[in-house]
């Protein structure tokens, strides 16, 4: 296990210096918002910007401005269960620009789940990028919990790993909530000796209050990514703001800090331009 005090940073370098360096090795995250309000972008910002800097470790302090109890993970991987690498990709390259774009494709392994996601459904297995014949079943394949379980131990030390995403998970009926709940139970006691950092992406409002409730308690730390309309405009404004995560809570408090406004941009991902203080 990584020593105490070791962090690594988010890439989102303003929200980085407030959190003295970035997330605690060793963190299971949540990130759950509204459609579109940033929680994807932000798991896609802090890979792209990681990556960039593993390829030019020169251009850390510019790019990611860590302090120096930050590190690197060895690994960054990316996880899905219903969408392709191709699909991801040209998501992040209609986003960002060619520098995101080209580090994440050369430096993140990617890992794609969609054969065992959707195995047990009505979509054709050849839909799912699987050549094999389109509704033949094999029951002693893996679950894809049982599957993302043994990837995670081989991959998992000294990584960032981003899920995209839990939505994925939770709306499948092939997965029982209860089971899920282990499982990200076990990952958050598991991860403190990996030593690096998991990011779980999750749509709000897809669960009922109870069950959100549930995996929020079953990680280290939540980000919550809302919208939020101008007063008097149609406007809406991208907000940010921590809503568990016990080392990390009092340098908001200290800072009287409330929560985060936040922007995308094609040159900088997941940028914060403000933050909003309690009175």
């Amino acid at each position: 296990m990584r020593s105490p005090g070791k962090t690594i940073p988010t890439g989102v370098a303003d929200f980085d210096s407030i959190i003295k360096g970035g997330f605690p090795a060793g963190s299971v995250v949540l990130l759950v918002g509204d459609l579109g309000a940033g929680q994807t972008e932000f798991a896609l910002t802090s890979a792209s910007k990681l990556a960039m800097v593993k390829e030019r470790p020169e251009a850390a302090p510019f790019i990611l401005g860590a302090g120096k109890d930050s590190r690197l993970p060895d690994k960054i991987c990316y996880i899905t269960f219903s969408r392709s690498r191709d699909e991801v990709l040209a998501e992040l390259n209609m986003a960002f620009n060619d520098d995101f774009y080209s580090a994440f494709e050369r430096v993140v392994q990617f890992k794609d789940f969609s054969s065992a996601y959707f195995r047990k459904t009505l979509v054709p297995r050849s839909w799912a990028g699987d050549a094999t014949s389109i509704f033949s079943q094999d029951s002693s394949a893996e679950s894809v919990l049982e599957g993302l379980v043994n990837y995670l131990d081989e991959n998992a030390p000294d990584s960032m790993i981003i899920i995209d995403s839990l939505t994925d998970l939770v709306v499948s009926a092939n997965i029982e909530i209860a089971d899920l709940v282990a499982v990200l139970r076990g990952m958050q006691r598991v991860a403190k000796r990996w030593g690096g950092v998991v990011y779980l992406v999750l749509t709000t409002n897809v669960l009922d209050e109870k069950k959100q409730r549930m995996l929020m308690d079953s990680v280290d730390g939540s980000l919550v990514f809302e919208w939020s309309r101008y007063q008097n405009s149609s406007k809406r404004q991208r907000y940010m703001y921590v809503e568990k995560f016990i080392s990390l809570l009092p340098h908001l408090d200290k800072e009287r800090i409330a929560r985060f406004a936040t922007v995308v941009t094609a040159r900088s991902g997941l940028v914060v331009v403000d933050t909003e203080r309690i009175g």
